[in-house]
């Protein structure tokens, strides 16, 4: 039997509020959308479990404390660990002050309650007075959260979209940006600035947003540290710690009790 992180009778576009929102809570076993789009804007938050998106060219992570905001009419597909609880929120797209493009946006305490309140009121009480302010508040308070990149970009170029797949499959492999431009016959000048046109970020950079998306899903799976460190190839699990610390603010088993 297949599992999938949508309810079928849902047509978030039916809708004419300017916000709704639906709770889904865990299956079985993983479970993943089609890649599907909408007119609505959509924000999707775990609230427990792990959450990955591809969207467009790129693939996603939501640690604890975040949500992955996905514009109007971007294609998209969502996969959620099993026994997730997980909340979308689909927003107006007219709302204009809200990002234009995918993003990841910090959550506070006071929208995490406003967002999960939302999910537990009937679809068809949405439009009244009470819920309307309520949405109102919501919004206010999504439009200035601060904003965050836990993603890891494709590139279309077909050279370096090689390599993101090579890395995808073998995160452990630590060539460096010489050394790949060598297996793929350029320049390392060459390839640090089709990596840098392509995606905007360093080779080093564009590597660390990878290991920080697989380092999130092997936590969320109860990965002993020393295991993540193994598979992602670093030397040693202190040097893999440093790494984590320095992207995040705090250690991988800080992390870990956040989620």
């Amino acid at each position: 039997m297949e599992y999938y992180f949508f309810d079928p009778l849902f047509d978030s576009d039916a809708f004419s509020q300017k916000a709704v929102a639906y709770m889904l809570n865990g299956f079985e076993q993983e479970s993943e959308t089609p890649m599907h789009q909408h007119k609505k804007c959509q924000l999707v938050m775990a609230l427990s479990g792990f959450v990955t998106c591809k969207i467009a060219d790129s693939i996603w992570v939501i640690p604890a404390n975040c949500a992955v905001w996905i514009p109007t009419e971007t294609a998209h597909s969502i996969r959620v660990s099993s026994n997730a609880q997980v909340c979308s929120l689909f927003i107006d797209s007219a709302i204009t002050e809200l990002p234009e493009q995918a993003v990841m946006i910090s959550i506070s305490p006071l929208l995490r309650e406003l967002i999960t309140s939302l999910c537990y009121i009937d679809h068809c009480q949405q439009q009244q007075q009470t819920t309307v302010r309520l949405v109102d508040v919501l919004i206010d308070q999504l439009i200035i959260m601060p904003t965050q990149h836990f993603d890891f970009p494709i590139p279309k170029e077909p050279r370096l979209r090689k390599i993101a797949e090579q890395l995808l499959d073998y995160p452990a492999d630590r060539r460096t940006v010489g050394e790949w431009a060598t297996h793929y016959a350029m320049s390392e000048r060459t390839l640090s600035r089709l990596v840098k046109q392509e995606v905007g970020l360093s080779f080093a950079r564009w590597r660390a947003q990878l290991h920080l998306i697989l380092a999130f899903k092997k936590l969320s799976d109860r990965m002993p540290v020393q295991r993540i460190a193994d598979d992602l190839g670093y030397e040693s699990v202190s040097a893999f710690i440093t790494f984590f610390k320095k992207k995040m603010g705090t250690t991988p088993k800080q992390y870990f009790k956040q989620t």
